[in-house]
């Protein structure tokens, strides 16, 4: 009896040796899921302007806010007119300077960008750019930096200072401006240089100086959808 009792403690304790190994090399070989597999984009990121950016390879809109343009000047109410397009380039790249950037795409927009939610040392770039004054919560599309923007407003910061144009009536006004002058309304500037076919839009920084010249392969566009399928892509700011 006594010898019976030892060889069912022998096989039990083998079981749980067993069980226990199993489980070790089945938790060994289960990896935590990568960004990849959760769908997050991670890397160091270069910023274009205000609200864009590319991480690794991938060219970023931030969602839910808009930043003025990259050429924009904005209005004080006291001491006259700033770069707050210029400064708004400038915070981001700030923000994201030396960091590892997180982010949760949205979606994609028109121009093939993903829309994400990005993260800095675990902070929201998006809110971040929003509360300190150096873009709109663009609420036309979300809601999500209302709460920022007032802060802002509150505290007269950045885009805040004096009553500055939202970018949005800014490309409206310069694409009405720009429509009258070019042929038939096509007022997108399709330029051709050593870096490839790059179309430029009214607001661009460098649309004024562009000529269009047709033996030069140069041209007019109407919209930005027609300049992609032509073979165009948008020019970067940085």
């Amino acid at each position: 009896m006594r010898e019976h009792r030892l060889l069912c403690t022998t096989h039990g304790l083998v079981a749980s040796a067993l069980a226990l190994s199993l489980l070790a090399a089945a938790t060994a070989g289960a990896a935590p899921r990568s960004d990849a597999e959760t769908g997050r984009i991670a890397g160091s990121a270069r910023v274009h302007d205000g609200d864009t950016l590319t991480v690794g390879e991938r060219r970023i809109r931030l969602e839910g806010i808009d930043a003025p343009e990259s050429a924009q000047t904005c209005r004080r109410k006291w001491l006259g007119w700033w770069p707050c397009g210029a400064a708004a380039t400038a915070a981001l790249a700030k923000l994201v300077q030396g960091k590892a950037v997180v982010c949760d795409p949205q979606g994609v927009d028109k121009y093939g960008r993903t829309l994400a939610v990005c993260y800095a040392d675990e902070r929201d770039i998006n809110a971040e750019m929003v509360r300190r004054g150096h873009a709109w919560a663009f609420v036309r599309y979300s809601h999500s930096y209302v709460r920022e923007e007032a802060l802002a407003r509150a505290e007269r910061l950045g885009i805040w200072q004096g009553d500055a144009q939202p970018a949005w009536d800014y490309r409206a006004r310069r694409w009405a401006t720009a429509e009258q002058k070019a042929p038939e309304g096509c007022a997108i500037k399709g330029n051709v240089t050593r870096n490839g076919k790059i179309y430029h839009m009214p607001w661009s920084p460098w649309y004024a100086q562009i000529r269009i010249e047709p033996e030069k392969g140069k041209r007019w566009f109407c919209s930005e959808a027609e300049a992609l399928a032509a073979g165009w892509r948008p020019v970067q700011a940085n």
